[in-house]
Parts: C-alpha cells; structure tokens; sequence
C-alpha cells in the first residue's frame, strides 16, 4: 500500500506489511523504534540513517535493514521509500544487526509488486508467494560497505560530528589530539576504542560516504572532490574504489524504479 501510516495495520498478524512512502524534499524523521524489523528501500533520493552506534548513507536503490526494536532516526533527501515491516521472530539478517544492502534487479522488482499488494492480503496465496521470495532475498542480499562508526562518547563524538559537517582528506590525527588537548598517541587510542577503526580510514571513509548525496544529486565528482580536501578528482577516486569498491560513477543519478 501506498503513503499509510504503520500503526494502522501494525497489529495485524501479517508476517510482512509492504508500505511505500513519498517524502518531501528535504524529511528528518527523529528518533524512534518498531516493533517489527523494518527493509528501507530509497528508490530515489538518498537517505542516512542513524543509531547511537554509527550512520548509514544509502543512495538510490540500496536499502537499510534495521532490526525490530532498534532506535534510529532517517534524513531523506528527495526520498521515495518502499518499506518491508516483518515481524520480528523472523530470522532475515545475522548477525541482527543495522546493515545497508546490495538491492538485486529482481529484488527491486519483487518490491515494486510488494508495494501494490493489499493489507491484510492472502498469506496462502499469490501474495504471501511473494512475501516468502522476498525473504530469500534479503536474507542472500550482501552488505555494503556505507556504515561510519561513531564515538559513544564526548569529546570524540563531537568532534567527529563537525568533520562530517565539514569534511577534510587531509585532517591529521595530531591536529585533533592538539584540538582535544590530548596527546597523539592518547588520541589514536581512544579512537580506535570508541570506533573499531584507526583514524586515517574513518578519515577516508567519512570523505567518501559524506560524498554520496551530493554526487546522487548530480554534482560533479571534482567539485565534490576539491570541497573534500582532495588534490584532485583522481585522488578522489582513487579513494573512493578503494573504499566502496567502485567508481563515483557508480552512485550518480540513477532512474526510479518504473510504475511511480
């Protein structure tokens, strides 16, 4: 079904509740949870979902898997969503965990039809046939590499919050630790606690994945690129393949599933 809010059919005893969503331009949903594990498909536009634990960039037809009860918060921009709600005794993803995933030509298929299918539908039927495959298929989906850890604590979660306001290729860890008044080594050390990651590749990492809204929108790679510190749109994507494994080209404006 098509723009209806989850809590209408949300105690329904369906295994999965197909809804698809058209957001405003620019859309901050705040923090909150369902009860149910939830597939956020963007068809368009780009999304960054958050949880306490890190974000998530997921640009036009990618999806987000966010497990039943996890609190989370989505920034759309030019978003149309179709969104799988399952119950939660499920078993799609292991570890249960949020996770941005490949979405296959036939997934995006299987969605397109989801989102025409009627609540309550036929579990028995053609429908709930439907259902099932989609299960396969986001169990077999892989993950993509568009997860930013973030720092549970202050002050390196601040600081790591305005390198994403404006990122930088060329910050130094020594230019934070001098920042925090810390040493470097103190510095480096910490991060790695708080992130699971050294600070030059959450560096590059947070480059690249700040990147992929402006590039969904159509700007060019090289003033994305020089915005981001980088010498050069080579530089860039030379990071970039070596991060996502692919091009910049490959996260450019893409055409909307067919039947919007």
């Amino acid at each position: 079904m098509r723009n209806v809010p989850l809590a209408r059919f949300d105690a329904l005893p369906q295994r999965v509740l197909p809804i698809r969503t058209d957001y405003p331009p620019a859309t901050r949903l705040d923090w909150h949870r369902h009860r149910r594990s939830q597939l956020l498909y963007g068809a368009t536009g780009v999304m960054q979902v958050e949880t306490r634990s890190g974000k998530w960039t997921v640009p036009p037809q990618r999806a987000v898997w966010i497990p039943a009860q996890e609190s989370h918060r989505v920034s759309m921009r030019d978003v149309s969503t179709c969104s799988l709600y399952i119950q939660p005794e499920i078993v799609c993803r292991t570890p249960s965990t949020c996770e941005a995933i490949a979405v296959s030509p036939l997934m995006r298929q299987l969605l397109l039809a989801a989102s025409e299918v009627a609540i309550p539908h036929d579990e028995h039927g053609r429908d709930g046939a439907l259902m099932d495959l989609l299960l396969h298929e986001i169990r077999l989906a892989p993950a993509l590499p568009l997860h930013l850890p973030m720092p549970e604590e202050e002050p390196l979660r601040g600081l790591c919050r305005a390198f994403l306001a404006r990122p930088d290729a060329h910050l130094t860890a020594a230019a934070c630790a001098r920042e925090l008044h810390w040493s470097e080594r103190s510095f480096r050390r910490r991060f790695r606690r708080q992130t699971g990651m050294g600070f030059l590749d959450w560096r590059g990492r947070a480059c690249v994945l700040q990147s992929l809204p402006r590039l969904a929108a159509g700007e060019s790679v090289t003033r994305v690129a020089l915005d981001a510190g980088y010498d050069s749109a080579s530089a860039f994507s030379s990071a970039f393949r070596r991060i996502l494994g692919c091009p910049p080209s490959h996260y450019l404006p893409c055409k909307p599933l067919e039947g919007r």
